[in-house]
């Protein structure tokens, strides 16, 4: 499996370009910004885009879904409960004094359980409300590698940190029990891929997290 891991826009969100080496086709997800660069990777691996994944909609991960979606025709996959807020662009936009974005439509929603299948890629969607109420996690599994997982945790999870909850849609007991119930669930050799910042494994962060250790 190809996993490309590209820091985008001016909050530097962790967006990751998932392609399988024998079909050649790609999952993009949380295309915030800093489009040209997605394609340029795509390019180089020679993938075809067949899913833009929004783990949340906030505008530092779907800023550049529109655009993205408009140069390749992949279709845009989120959770319903963030669909309000995916209208909000404009506001989020003046909060970081940036120009909005246009917003994409979402031509799938994605719901807890659901699988994206990318070649020998299998994504599962794990609803994790809390940072938002549509907020998403995708656990990945490589078929062509023994079975390795990652989790593509959105602002959920962050190496000694969780997502902030005092945002519009934020829930801090939600989180709290999205992270019990649903992260710490997932074996401690699980790769965290966060939102934002530095790679972690479950094991890791749940030894060493302070948000963690009474979960």
């Amino acid at each position: 499996m190809i996993h490309e891991i590209l820091p985008v826009g001016m909050l530097q969100c962790n967006c990751s370009i998932l392609g399988d080496e024998t079909t050649h086709e790609a999952i993009v997800v949380d295309p915030g910004d800093d489009i040209d660069e997605i394609v340029a990777i795509l390019g180089r691996h020679q993938l075809r885009l067949k899913y833009i994944v929004i783990t949340h909609a906030h505008i530092d991960h779907i800023g550049g879904a529109k655009k993205l979606k408009d140069l390749t025709g992949a279709p845009v996959y989120m959770n319903e409960q963030d669909i309000e807020l995916s209208r909000t662009i404009g506001q989020q936009a003046a909060w970081i004094g940036v120009q909005p974005p246009e917003v994409a439509s979402i031509d799938v929603l994605l719901r807890d359980a659901d699988e994206i299948q990318c070649g020998g890629i299998r994504a599962g969607v794990l609803h994790t409300p809390g940072h938002t109420q549509g907020s998403i996690c995708l656990l990945i599994e490589d078929n062509e590698d023994n079975g390795k997982k990652k989790l593509l945790a959105g602002d959920t999870l962050f190496r000694d940190s969780i997502g902030r909850t005092d945002l519009p849609g934020g829930n801090f007991r939600q989180i709290m029990e999205s992270l019990k119930e649903k992260l710490l669930a997932l074996d401690d050799a699980t790769i965290v891929v966060p939102g934002h910042g530095p790679l972690t494994t479950i094991g890791r962060e749940r030894e060493w997290n302070p948000f963690l250790e009474n979960l």
